[in-house]
């Protein structure tokens, strides 16, 4: 039995600004060099090994916030991302279930 999560991170940022538009850069930047990878626009997640990884990363993206905009987090098991559906068009490779080996410890 797997105890891996998905920490998901969506946002809706304003861009009408080029203030605007650089924190929503930075804050996008942010979160791939964080490990997250992109589900769709505006909805990023990483696979985290317990639950006090995922506070981690999700504290380090609280840093991290733009001025404005909305920013949300949603902590789900590895079985329940499993059981997503795709209505329309393919999943992104690393949206494969993560299997124990597939985890790379530094």
């Amino acid at each position: 039995m797997s105890s891996y999560m998905r920490l998901l991170i969506f946002f809706d940022l304003p861009v009408k600004t080029k203030k605007e538009r650089r924190e929503a850069t930075q804050f996008r930047n942010f979160l791939i060099k964080d490990g997250f990878y992109m589900v769709q626009f505006s909805l990023y997640g990483r696979v985290c090994n317990t639950i006090e990884a995922a506070q981690l990363h999700e504290e380090r993206a609280i840093l991290h916030l733009p001025t404005v905009g909305s920013v949300r987090s949603l902590l789900v098991t590895e079985k329940q991302y499993a059981s997503m559906r795709v209505l329309v068009g393919l999943p992104h490779k690393k949206e494969a279930p993560v299997k124990a080996a597939q985890l790379s410890f530094f």
